[in-house]
């Protein structure tokens, strides 16, 4: 694991909010048990509460403290086009997690930087795209500082960009969402 990898999860560790490339878009990301993080997204974002959040991570015993039925996280996984399962989450979760539903927003990634993540954290990751709500994802340094400024951690840009949001299914309901 290299230096900007280490230094990204001591900053998650301590309840930082970083910018990282995920599966799908650059994203802003914090470690759920820091509710204090996860208001500074939404804030950054001039996100709503009412919206919430989605957990990635690369493995789904990550996930099992945040649902109701971990008998149901069998059901997600890493298909082609990334997706964004939606599970019935439990009494401990956050409200900043799941907004105003009843549901928990998780999603698989085999992504490097975040098994590397969620490894060193021992923890799923809170992400959220890296804008300002309704504008487009930041693309460069230049985007993550005009939406940011310098109220970000640590940053670690990627080698090319990825624009796809992820498919979002509710595995209650078998609905898909997007």
């Amino acid at each position: 694991m290299n230096f900007k990898t280490r230094f990204a999860a001591s900053c998650l560790k301590t309840g930082g909010v970083i910018s990282n490339p995920t599966d799908t878009i650059q994203g802003l990301t914090c470690l759920p048990k820091f509710e204090t993080s996860m208001a500074k997204i939404l804030q950054l974002k001039h996100r709503t509460n009412a919206k919430g959040l989605i957990l990635l991570a690369s493995d789904v015993r990550y996930f099992i403290d945040y649902v109701e039925d971990a008998s149901l996280l069998v059901n997600v996984t890493i298909d082609v086009q990334s997706t964004t399962y939606l599970l019935k989450s439990n009494e401990r979760t956050s409200k900043l997690l799941t907004g105003s539903f009843d549901t928990v927003a998780l999603r698989l990634s085999n992504n490097q930087l975040i098994t590397n993540l969620c490894a060193t954290t021992n923890s799923a990751l809170v992400s959220s795209s890296a804008n300002i709500t309704s504008k487009r994802s930041a693309t460069s340094m230049l985007d993550l500082k005009k939406f940011f400024s310098d109220k970000l951690d640590f940053i670690i840009l990627p080698k090319t960009y990825n624009t796809q949001a992820s498919k979002i299914i509710n595995l209650q309901t078998r609905e898909k969402i997007r």
